[in-house]
């Protein structure tokens, strides 16, 4: 197959599930939007929103769509380790009578993970899915297990309820893509909810593709070419959030206490291929690392004092960093 029909594949397959995602999900364009841009740059993602927004409809339909095997973890303050990635037990063979360990594989070895809730369980338990995140495989009583790939990563965690949660920290949310903020819905679209799903008629999603067809788009994508000035942007942006690096923004100086990694670069590049192959064109430009500014840098920068106490958000950090650079 050309790498002509292999992108013009991978658009029919965007915008069929997002045709179907649609019967479903309604509104939510540029968060379904980024979802797909992570699944295809081989990325994960952490929704944030106030219950009641669909999160979990959003990714178990999201897998619907997928010929991929989908587990759903519910996050609580008593999930053990074990319980995500697996145990052992002994079991005894039949006709010998010998006892043996066996290891039973836990809802981590699975191609689509929701992980509902994240920051409802402790840190020891947090933890265990960063090997999974980063290195795609888990080591568990010396034995180490290779995931089975695609292997997607879509957590969910309430923004205004914090008693008895666990915040992520720093190296697991570097982990994340995206960080993908879910906001109401306008009056229209609440209306369509409602009349789509107080009704008799139940909705049944096509499957549109599957764990081969994922593997090769993500290759596809690797192999799209970046200009040296967007991969010089996307490093100066990134550069620009390190207070005392003395190539921080103004804005970083005012309001930041520690800027992003080297892995929000890598991001930004591999999320404006996608971007530019969905949107049918072969290169990424300018606007396309523009555009994913705020989901990659949001949950990788520490705001300070001043910040806070002025009610600076992140996203309007960003945004003031975003203009400093482009100027």
């Amino acid at each position: 197959m050309s790498d002509a029909a292999r992108i013009d594949e991978l658009r029919e397959n965007y915008t069929a599930m997002r045709t179907e995602l649609s019967k479903v999900i309604v509104g939510q364009d540029s968060v379904v939007e980024e979802m797909m841009v992570a699944l295809f740059s081989g990325g994960h993602v952490l929704l944030e929103g106030v219950p009641g927004l669909a999160k979990t409809l959003l990714i178990s339909s999201l897998a619907r769509v997928m010929d991929l095997k989908f587990s759903r973890i519910q996050f609580t303050p008593d999930l053990m380790p074990s319980d995500i990635i697996g145990s052992e037990i002994l079991e005894e063979a039949h006709g010998t009578g010998r006892r043996e360990f066996k290891f039973i594989k836990g809802p981590i070895f699975a191609n689509v993970i929701l992980a509902d809730e994240i920051n409802r369980t402790p840190p020891k338990t947090q933890a265990a899915l960063l090997q999974a995140m980063q290195e795609r495989e888990v080591t568990t009583s010396g034995q180490t297990f290779t995931l089975e790939a695609p292997f997607f990563v879509l957590a969910t965690q309430n923004p205004i309820e914090q008693e008895g949660t666990y915040p992520l920290p720093e190296a697991q949310l570097d982990r994340f893509m995206f960080n993908v903020l879910i906001d109401y819905p306008n009056f229209s679209e609440e209306l369509a909810i409602i009349e789509n799903t107080t009704g008799a008629e139940e909705t049944h999603l096509e499957k549109i593709i599957d764990a081969a067809g994922v593997l090769a788009n993500q290759e596809v994508i690797r192999q799209v070419p970046v200009a040296a000035n967007i991969t010089e942007f996307a490093v100066k942006l990134v550069r620009a959030t390190r207070v005392g690096s003395g190539e921080e923004a103004k804005a970083a100086s005012e309001f930041l206490a520690w800027g992003a990694g080297p892995r929000a670069a890598q991001f930004l590049i591999r999320g404006a291929k996608t971007r530019a192959l969905i949107d049918g064109r072969p290169t990424p430009d300018l606007e396309d690392i523009r555009r994913l500014a705020l989901p990659v840098l949001r949950h990788r920068i520490v705001s300070n004092f001043h910040a806070e106490a002025e009610s600076i958000s992140k996203d309007r950090i960003v945004s003031l960093i975003l203009d400093e650079v482009a100027s």
